[in-house]
């Protein structure tokens, strides 16, 4: 069996990790930054932030119960959205992480310079030795990390706290005037950049498969870390702002001592300096224990290669994907400037809550298997609030981080089109719900079609050079097979074009031969079929327009006519055939029927063709309509389906099951709905249908020209009214989904 990692972090180092993830760069670094951009805003600024951060918190707890697997955000968006944007997520991620981690590192050197007389052109030799230390202390095993966590986080808080208690007494008021000085946008402005404060507050979902007792534990450890971080940062921003100038604050590179030195004297900044160099420090080590598993779930996945997911069989953690992450971060130390790299992890890491919130939607509402043990309340108005708050900051942060967002984005999406595509064939739930929904809409389109059709439907069979008594039949069987069901009638009208020149006056008083075979053989049809049928011949100088107007005169529900080719060349291209222009002005529904040399026979199974969309109403209204007419039955295909998920497969049944309810003919159907696929080659078919019937808007698409071109079977191609059909987006939308 394949290696597993062994479940060993209680509750106490599951809030370790998640607060010492946290309390960071947020605290002993940001608000430098943060109050030159709201002034003393900023304490509503971590406030704002903490509350923002709780729909993604509780998102992230309900998936990490239902879903206990190293992975974290990865996991969630891949299993959530698909492959592609998993993959987006778990590489953004990964290195919004490593960029964080080694922020830390470098922001904790200048605190540690204040303890000791070193030149500051050792701060990256200092920091890159630790990033070294921590890189090791991970790859030999999550319980010595979960332990080192615990006491870090121990002995930073009670700095924490004294520096709290102490310094609340010599806060003064007027430091906090004017509070609002950086105004809406200022405050604003300053949520977004502290929102990354509290992004390790889900980073503890990321070790979820190493989590002891995980339903209780892992969402204890989200919200009880959350709701504490945010409460310390606003008492320690308050008395930072309330003992110092927030001007001061502004230009020093280590606030938190400055504060600290204004009350507390030097014992306190000592205390201070210890605690942040333990928070960044705790930070960082966070950062390496939890973005290493990234790699390590990606691989799992196939998304990137298999060396990432071994196991050590010593240490019992994936030491290459932690040695692959201790590199990344080395590398950022010694050769990147990580402040503005930090500014755009921010940016992506409210990307990354926003798609985390859409992620829980999606496994809500769609059809795979999700059972979490805790579930996040208010559902779905949190996340609606977690989506668009999101997006708001995403606004207020400025172009360069919006635009370094983007471009790790394309990263992703690189990545996976290069590598990944090839090796994984799933899709996200959100896929399957959308295509839900859109079979949903699509049967409520089908039954309002069906509903639709009132008594006395009428039927206009247009013909515009003679036929043969048989290639006639064939119109009027289906025509009369349409109009039976609903009491209707028959018109069977053939237009003669005649030339300009001639007045139709006097074309229309000479009876030709080819008028007299006509009414004839139509005097003869009309005796076969149980419908009346009306005839005659329309002398016109236009055949299209005298067609439509014939329809709109007379009511016409339904024009039937013969399928003809587009003329090539330029004209075909520009103008299409004359039965293009009808399709486009009748004021009904158009059919087109394509039939065999010999006619069309009786029909005992009408055949309903699609290749990606549904099913156009119209579409399954007539051929139920020729169906039940017929005594028949309606035969469901889908065409070049054979290598659907079995989600997809699963999904397509249900839509063809709830169609089939709303026909009157008995329906089977023929599709890829069993785990092997089926072949859906008209040769393979059990019963081979008599006539098929396609939408004019895909008779033209490769797998449905195949298949027709195989058949040799007579093809009915319907084109809906204009005013009933959908727009193209929304096919094109339809059909990528579904």
């Amino acid at each position: 069996m394949p290696k597993t990692l062994e479940r060993d972090l209680g509750l106490p180092a599951v809030l370790a990790i998640s607060i010492g993830a946290m309390v960071g760069s947020g605290i002993f670094i940001l608000p430098a930054l943060a109050v030159e951009i709201a002034g003393p805003a900023v304490i509503l600024a971590y406030l704002v932030a903490g509350v923002l951060v709780v729909p993604a918190a509780l998102a992230k707890a309900e998936m990490a119960t239902a879903m206990p697997e190293a992975g974290g955000t990865y996991l969630f968006i891949e299993r959530g959205m698909g492959p592609l944007l998993g993959t987006v997520a778990g590489i953004g991620t990964w290195f919004a992480l490593s960029f964080k981690g080694a922020l830390a590192l470098v922001g904790g050197v200048p605190y540690l310079l204040l303890l000791f007389d070193v030149s500051p052109g050792v701060t990256t030799q200092v920091a890159l030795a630790l990033a070294a230390l921590l890189v090791v202390v991970n790859v030999f095993g999550a319980k010595q990390t979960g332990r080192l966590q615990v006491a870090i986080v121990v002995v930073m808080l009670a700095a924490l706290v004294w520096f709290v208690v102490g310094g609340t007494p010599s806060v003064r008021q007027p430091n906090y005037a004017p509070f609002f000085g950086g105004g809406a946008g200022g405050l604003l402005a300053a949520t977004g950049l502290v929102f990354v404060s509290y992004a390790g507050v889900t980073k503890v979902a990321s070790v979820a498969e190493e989590v002891a007792d995980p339903d209780r534990n892992i969402p204890l450890g989200i919200l009880g870390s959350l709701a504490f971080t945010t409460v310390l940062y606003v008492l320690i921003v308050a008395v930072m702002v309330g003992v110092t100038e927030p001007t001061r604050i502004a230009e020093s590179a280590t606030p938190m001592a400055v504060a600290a030195g204004a009350t507390l004297g030097t014992p306190g900044v000592v205390a201070v300096v210890l605690a942040a160099i333990l928070a960044l420090v705790s930070t960082a080590n966070a950062g390496i224990l939890s973005s290493s598993r990234y790699p390590f779930a990606m691989a799992r996945d196939d998304l990137v290669p298999d060396s990432m997911a071994s196991v050590s069989g010593r240490f019992g953690t994936p030491s290459n994907s932690i040695t692959l992450t201790g590199v990344v971060l080395l590398v950022l130390i010694a050769f990147v400037p990580l402040l503005e790299i930090a500014k755009l992890a921010s940016a992506f890491q409210i990307l990354i809550f926003v798609l985390i919130n859409v992620a829980l939607v999606a496994f809500r509402e769609g059809n795979a298997e999700y059972d979490p043990a805790f579930t996040a309340p208010l559902y779905p108005w949190l996340q609606v609030v977690g989506v668009l708050s999101g997006l708001v900051l995403l606004t207020q942060m400025g172009l360069v981080p919006f635009v370094g967002a983007v471009a790790l984005i394309a990263v992703g999406v690189a990545w996976f089109l290069l590598y990944g595509r090839r090796r994984v064939d799933r899709e996200g739930v959100a896929v399957d719900a959308v295509r839900r929904q859109v079979g949903r809409s699509a049967v409520d389109r089908t039954q309002q079609a069906l509903d639709g059709w009132d008594s006395g439907y009428r039927v206009l069979v247009a013909l515009d050079h003679a036929v043969s008594k048989d290639e006639e039949r064939s119109f009027v069987r289906i025509a009369s097979d349409i109009a039976r069901t609903h009491d209707g009638e028959v018109a069977v009208v053939r237009f003669e074009q005649v030339p300009d020149q001639v007045p139709l006056t006097y074309a229309s008083e000479t009876e030709t031969p080819a008028d007299v075979r006509f009414d004839e053989q139509t005097s003869e049809l009309d005796c076969e079929f149980d419908v009346p049928v009306k005839s005659g011949t329309i002398v016109c100088h236009d055949v299209r327009h005298a067609a439509v107007n014939y329809a709109a005169h007379e009511s016409v529900d339904l024009l039937l006519t013969e399928e003809t080719a587009t003329p090539a060349g330029l004209r075909g291209r520009l103008f299409g055939s004359d039965v293009d222009w009808v399709r486009r002005h009748a004021p009904c529904d158009v059919a087109l029927l394509h039939a065999e040399p010999g006619g069309l026979d009786d029909v005992d199974v009408v055949g309903v063709l699609s290749d990606e969309g549904p099913y156009d109403p119209a579409k399954v209204a007539i051929a139920d309509a020729i169906a039940t007419s017929a005594a028949g039955s309606i035969a469901f295909r889908y065409v070049n389906r054979e290598d659907e998920s079995v989600v997809a497969k699963r999904t397509l049944r249900d839509y063809h099951g709830d169609v089939a309810e709303l026909c009157s003919a008995p329906v089977s159907s023929h599709a890829p709905f069993t785990d092997g696929g089926t072949a859906t080659h008209p040769e393979s078919e059990p019963t081979a249908p008599d006539l098929l019937v396609v939408s004019a808007a895909e008779r033209g698409n490769d797998g449905i020209a195949s298949y027709l071109a195989t058949a040799n079977r007579p093809v009915l191609v319907v084109h809906p009214e204009d005013a009933q059909r959908r727009g193209r987006i929304a096919q094109m939308l339809e059909r990528w989904v579904f």
